[in-house]
Order: structure tokens, then C-alpha cells, then sequence
């Protein structure tokens, strides 16, 4: 290696401000070590992206700024736009200061120490490098289970996620301009990556309990990001539906010759219950249906609106330089 490439990390925030101090701290001093180990230039930087945070999360970024503004810049969204919105619009206003990027949480449970690797693989000729938990110790079972049943069941349903990856990765420049060719709007980064191929790899590290603060995903916030990922990247729900009518179809005329057959014989009186259990069956059947492709009008919905994923209100940089 001759000359040490930029490296960008862009953290996502929304309310750390319990935490936020910590982060940028660790990530200095790891910055540090890089560039001592001639690992990264000494114009690397860290963006962390205030995404419409109710606390002083922008406040103590704009400190971080005025502090060190050669090594911590800010993006500050108009809004809350998401997490997977906030981590798109680091990336797109880094992609053309950067040599690779970073993506972290601010919560500390990525292990900031895998960051050597990962810039050691890049070197080594790697376009993408996933972090992947090596375990799942720190989670309850509940979270274990169903986080574990989600990227199975996603394999299940054909798209190529990576086993038990989030959003820690690092993307080349190249890959970064490749990204910003997906225009959709309902966004699922852990989906989209992998589908831009180049060389990558995986690092393995132990995820970490939260240094402070409460998680910003709650229970319902996983579903909606379970089922948006798994609506977003296949078609195999609608192709179910289908599969579902055509053996119901197959049931029906088997109890309408079954039905013939009894009367024929002269035992024509039937049961309420299982009157009553095959309308409730055929009913729940058709309401699972047509959830399953409103889901998909839906997201055809906002698709055709085309929104804006995100509005950057602010982004400061060493030069103070706005967007």
C-alpha cells in the first residue's frame, strides 16, 4: 500500500445525546491508531447524521464541530426521515469526499475495533465488507429468535441478505456511486448492497450491550422493518396467495363431491360447526390476502409519489460548507 485512502464514518443518530459524547471519543482515538498505522489519511473524517433528534443530539454534534471541525461533520436532517433514510443521506453527501465509508450506529453495541479489519479487507481488494455478529449473547431469546427466524425466513423468500448482518459495513467509493443509482423509495440497505456484487467479505465481531440510552427499536418498529424488507425485495407473498387460492379451489370441489356423495346417500344434514369453521378458514384466508397485497399497493403508492427520501437542512464540515 502506498498512499492511505480517506475513510468517511457516518453514524446515524436520533436522541443519543447520552451516548454521543462516548462515541466520538472512541472513534477519535481510533482514528488515531489508523493513521498512525498508516492505515487511513489524515483527511479521514466522522459525519454523524442527526436524524431529526428531539433531544440535544444536533447541539452536541455541532460542539463535536466546533471542538475538532478537521475530524467530526455533521448532517442534520429537516426530519425525522428513519434510519435507513439517515444512513442513505450520510452516504450520498460523503460519497464524493471519501475513498470508503463507514456506516456505525452511535450506541456503541458495533465493535469499534472490527474497523481495522474491515479497512484491512478493503485494501486486500474488497469493495464491500459486512460486520457480521459472530453470536447472539447479548440479546434475549425473543430478540434472538425472532431476529435469527427474520434473515432465515428472508432466504426463504429469495432475497440475498447477509446471516445476522445490520447496518455495519464498509462500501467503497466506487460501490457508494453505484447506490445512488437506486431511486426506490421504501429503503432496505441489508437487501440493496448485496445487490450491487463487486468483491466483499465478511469480518466477525461481538456485539455489545448499549453503552446508554434505550433502544430505538422497539418491538413494532421490527415488524415494520421486517415486513418492509421482505415486501421490498420479493414477490414470493403474491406468488403464496395464488398457491393458497389454487388449493383452496382443489379443497372446495373435493367437499362439493363429498357433500353430492353424502346426499346421495341419504345423510344430508350437516354440521354447524364445520359450517361456521370453513367460512371463518376462507374469510381469514381472503383478508390475509388482501392485506398481503395492500402491502404491495402500497409501496407501488409511494414509489410512483417519488418523495424526497430525506431533506438535508445542514451539513458542516471543516470548511463550514452547507448543503
Amino acid at each position: 500500500m502506498s498512499t492511505p485512502e480517506i475513510l468517511y464514518m457516518v453514524v446515524p443518530c436520533y436522541n443519543e445525546e447520552e451516548v454521543l459524547h462516548e462515541t466520538a471519543k472512541r472513534l477519535k482515538e481510533k482514528y488515531q491508531s489508523l493513521i498512525e498505522r498508516n492505515l487511513i489519511s489524515e483527511k479521514s473524517r466522522v459525519v454523524f447524521v442527526n436524524d431529526g433528534s428531539k433531544d440535544k443530539t444536533w447541539q452536541i454534534i455541532q460542539e463535536l464541530h466546533q471542538a475538532d471541525p478537521a475530524f467530526f461533520s455533521g448532517v442534520n436532517l429537516a426530519h425525522n426521515a428513519g434510519h435507513q433514510n439517515a444512513v442513505l443521506a450520510g452516504l450520498m453527501t460523503v460519497k464524493e469526499l471519501c475513498d470508503m465509508a463507514i456506516t456505525m450506529d452511535a450506541d456503541l453495541q458495533d465493535d469499534i475495533n472490527t474497523i481495522d479489519a474491515m479497512v484491512e479487507k478493503y485494501y486486500e481488494g474488497n469493495q464491500v465488507v459486512y460486520g457480521v455478529r459472530s453470536a447472539r449473547d447479548t440479546d434475549t431469546f425473543f430478540k434472538r429468535f425472532t431476529a435469527e427466524g427474520f434473515y432465515k425466513f428472508m432466504k426463504v423468500m429469495g432475497a440475498d441478505v447477509v446471516y445476522n448482518h445490520a447496518d455495519f459495513r464498509l462500501m467503497s467509493k466506487r460501490v457508494l456511486a453505484e447506490l445512488a443509482n437506486f431511486k426506490e423509495v421504501n429503503l432496505f440497505l441489508r437487501g440493496m448492497v448485496p445487490l450491487i456484487g463487486f468483491q466483499s467479505c465478511s469480518v466477525y465481531y461481538e456485539r455489545a450491550e448499549r453503552f446508554a440510552g434505550e433502544s430505538k427499536y422497539p418491538l413494532k418498529k421490527m415488524l415494520a422493518f421486517a415486513i418492509n424488507g421482505i415486501t421490498s425485495f420479493s414477490t414470493k407473498p403474491l406468488k403464496l396467495i395464488t398457491t393458497v387460492g389454487v388449493i383452496m379451489s382443489i379443497l372446495s370441489v373435493i367437499a362439493f363431491i363429498w357433500a353430492f356423495i353424502v346426499k346421495i346417500a341419504g345423510h344430508s344434514e350437516l354440521g354447524w360447526s364445520s359450517t361456521m369453521c370453513s367460512i371463518w378458514l376462507i374469510g381469514g384466508l381472503q383478508l390475509l390476502g388482501l392485506g398481503i397485497i395492500g402491502e404491495y399497493v402500497g409501496k407501488i403508492y409511494a414509489e410512483v409519489k417519488a418523495r424526497p427520501r430525506y431533506i438535508i437542512a445542514d451539513f458542516i464540515n471543516d470548511t463550514d460548507a452547507e448543503e
